[in-house]
């Protein structure tokens, strides 16, 4: 791949290599156009600023003759140069954000940004690049995870830039390194947005009915605390957090469908009839217990400090109705996506 305007392209002919000519139009662009034009089996990729040396490159080839299909360069583990990475890329930058992606992805990289990694031919179609810019490195391994490739690590050697280059980073001015670690990580939120959904909704959700249900029919006594209606709506707060927030856990999974395995399992549970039977139920739950304090208000003429009934089990009727109302949109807009989304290309 080449869109410089030095003599780049010629020496490579003149190596016998294959160039393909692209407009500059970004990182991740040059190879997602360079995907169609791939012959061989495995792809060995990197920045090509001779800060990486393509002589030694026997570790991926050891690993891929070994089954890997996503095989990562490490420059920690393997040699950085003097001068090659600024400290703040080599001590913080770089250190955090792959610290990020290891804790929201439970993998154990030690360098995501390394510009030296290989994948297989087929790997790289069925992770169908997307990223334009830098964060097409997150991506990759973001989607090796999701995809479960077989991955591993090899170290590789880390040059400084040759005398008189300035890197991108140091040509565009020191708010460059800091927008290029704010793209990467909005990758790894946006391609593991199921990781702040689907556990902590259902966490929410679980801690939201332990304060509701037991109230339902009145203050409950604890010892010498007193769970009183206040307690109540804040269990109803959490309970319809959580609720919307596993369901869209649920919604994105399907969407992605990285894992067809779990797309399979949220469309058994919001299979369409099933869904709307549990709907219906959930309304018909929350109008019986909703129903007798709203009558019992209309009879007070319209007066909240009047009524005869505790209001505990009206707090449950709600979230019974707002739970039907969430079940029933969730369960319209999953079958309708699986309906019009494109299928994903598959080895």
């Amino acid at each position: 791949m080449d869109s410089s305007s030095d003599e780049t392209p010629q020496l490579a002919l003149a190596g016998g290599a294959r160039v393909l000519r692209t407009p500059k139009r970004g990182l991740g662009r040059a190879y997602i156009d360079a995907i169609p034009f791939i012959r061989g089996k495995y792809v060995l990729m990197g920045d090509a600023d001779c800060t990486y040396d393509f002589r030694d490159i026997s570790g991926f080839v050891q690993q891929f003759r070994a089954g890997q299909e996503y095989i990562m360069g490490s420059r920690f583990k393997g040699y950085i140069e003097s001068g090659a990475m600024p400290p703040l890329h080599r001590y913080f930058g770089t250190p955090l954000t792959t610290w990020i992606l290891n804790v929201l992805y439970a993998t154990k990289f030690s360098d995501i940004h390394c510009g030296m990694r290989g994948i297989t031919t087929a790997a790289l179609k069925r992770i169908e690049l997307e990223s334009q810019s830098w964060e097409y490195a997150s991506e990759m391994v973001l989607k090796s995870v999701c995809l479960k490739l077989r991955t591993a690590e090899v170290p590789v050697r880390f040059l400084k830039d040759m005398q008189g280059r300035l890197s991108h980073m140091k040509r565009s001015g020191w708010l460059e390194p800091w927008k290029a670690g704010w793209i990467n990580l909005r990758a790894m939120l946006l391609y593991g947005a199921d990781f702040f959904l689907l556990r902590p909704g259902l966490l929410a959700l679980g801690l939201g009915l332990l304060l509701m249900l037991p109230q339902t029919f009145g203050p409950l006594a604890i010892g010498p605390l007193t769970l009183s209606l206040y307690w109540s709506l804040l269990g109803l707060t959490f309970s319809v957090v959580g609720l919307q927030s596993f369901y869209l856990g649920c919604l994105i999974q399907v969407i992605y469908n990285y894992d067809p395995a779990a797309s399979r399992r949220w469309l058994r549970l919001f299979r369409f009839n099933r869904a709307m039977v549990a709907t219906g139920l959930m309304a018909a739950i929350g109008i019986l217990l909703s129903a007798p304090i709203v009558v019992e208000y209309l009879r007070s003429g319209l007066r909240l400090n009047s009524l005869r009934l505790t209001p505990h089990f009206a707090v449950t009727g709600l979230f019974f109705l707002i739970a039907a109302f969430l079940t029933f949109s969730t369960t319209l807009v999953l079958n309708a996506s699986t309906m019009r989304l494109r299928p994903r290309k598959r080895a």
